[in-house]
C-alpha cells in the first residue's frame, strides 16, 4: 500500500510541475491518457531515482562535499532528463525541454512531494 501511495504522491507532484514549469509538459489526447501518462513517468522516475542515484551518491560524493551539497541539484535535474528520455523511448506523450526546465523540474517536484508527503502519512497507523 505504501508503494501505491507513494508513487500517486510522485504522480501529482509530477502533474503539479507540468503546471508550473515552462518546458516540462504531458501531450496527450486527452484527461485519461495524460493521468496514465503521469503514473508511469513517475514509476519511472521512482525507478530511476532508487536504482542511479545512491551509485551516483557513492561515486560523486567528492562534488557533493566541495559543493556543499548543491551538486545534488544538477544530479536531480539529470536524472529527471533520463526520466524524459526512457519516457520517449517508451513513446509517452511527456516531454522535458532541456537543462533547465529539467533543473527547475526536479526542484519543484521535490517540493511538491515534500509538501504532500508532510499532509500524507507514509503509512496508517495501526490502532
Amino acid at each position: 500500500m505504501g508503494f501505491l501511495i507513494r508513487l500517486a504522491i510522485t504522480a501529482i507532484a509530477l502533474w503539479v510541475t507540468t503546471l508550473i514549469v515552462p518546458g516540462v509538459e504531458v501531450t496527450g489526447r486527452n484527461g485519461a491518457n495524460n493521468a496514465l501518462t503521469l503514473i508511469v513517468v513517475a514509476l519511472i522516475f521512482g525507478v530511476v531515482n532508487a536504482v542511479l542515484k545512491p551509485v551516483i551518491k557513492v561515486f560523486g560524493c567528492v562534488f557533493y562535499l566541495l559543493t556543499l551539497g548543491l551538486f545534488a541539484l544538477v544530479v536531480n535535474a539529470l536524472l529527471f532528463l533520463l526520466t524524459d528520455w526512457i519516457a520517449r523511448g517508451l513513446d509517452l506523450p511527456f516531454h522535458v525541454d532541456g537543462f533547465w526546465a529539467a533543473f527547475w523540474g526536479a526542484i519543484v517536484m521535490a517540493v511538491v512531494s515534500w509538501l504532500i508527503n508532510v499532509v500524507v502519512p507514509d503509512r496508517l497507523e495501526s490502532r
